[in-house]
């Protein structure tokens, strides 16, 4: 627990360090909902239906950019390299990122809800935002994880690049921009096999009132252990190659 505690207070103590890294992520998703989600949701379900898009939008913003980006950078430091020689797993430094991702997310979906409310007039009752804020703390899991793998994965100069490749065609193919009824066929087949899609039913069914389809808690579940597993494999890999 000692160096839980301590991995935790370095991970946020960093982060709260570098406010310019930070805060654009989690005021990023809020402008886009303002200028594009609250005008063409409309109004009625389908626009809490956008507010719970960009919600997820959020979580994932978090986990890319704050995380992943994060980790490519910081492998680079005379610090974490000489922190990844110690004999030690790398399990207490995740967990702290992923509890600080937890954090980050909440603020940044609160802060979503908090412009549908002023912006787009959206009123959301608080049983309802407080589902999907359950709902986005548990999809932060498998978004930190493929945020940490993309860490490892990538280099400090192409890391921000790779990102937006994954990030912003994810987004979109989960119906996280366009509704899914509104995808062409084509791209909606291939948006039921995206973690974004998943985690869209995932927050929609929590604004809806109604459980999470089974096929998206099997699908994110499968999801989460696969990002978990290309971590551990993208960080044997960097460490192999480092420390051989």
């Amino acid at each position: 627990m000692a160096i839980l505690r301590a991995n935790l207070a370095l991970t946020f103590k960093r982060l709260l360090r570098q406010p310019g890294f930070w805060v654009p992520t989690i005021l990023f998703p809020a402008m886009l909902y303002a200028f594009f989600g609250a005008q063409n949701a409309g109004g009625g379900i389908a626009a809490v239906y956008a507010a719970a898009s960009f919600a997820v939008y959020a979580v994932l913003g978090v986990a890319f950019f704050q995380f992943g980006v994060s980790i490519a950078e910081d492998r680079q430091s005379a610090f974490a390299v000489w922190q990844r020689s110690l004999p030690a797993r790398p399990f207490a430094s995740w967990t702290a990122r992923l509890c600080a991702a937890l954090v980050f997310s909440i603020a940044a979906v609160a802060l979503v809800l908090a412009t549908a409310r002023l912006v787009g007039d959206l009123h959301i009752d608080a049983a309802t935002q407080a589902r999907l804020l359950a709902v986005c703390l548990i999809l932060a899991v498998p978004a930190t994880f493929m945020g940490t793998a993309l860490g490892y994965l990538a280099s400090r100069h192409s890391v921000v690049a790779v990102a937006n490749l994954i990030f912003l065609p994810m987004a979109y193919l989960g119906g996280l921009w366009v509704p899914p009824p509104a995808l062409p066929p084509q791209i909606d087949a291939i948006s039921r096999w995206t973690p974004t899609r998943h985690m869209g039913e995932a927050a929609w069914a929590a604004v809806d009132g109604r459980s999470i389809p089974h096929t998206s808690v099997a699908a994110l579940l499968v999801f989460t252990l696969g990002f978990f597993a290309l971590t551990w494999l993208a960080y044997s890999r960097d460490r192999h190659a480092r420390f051989g």
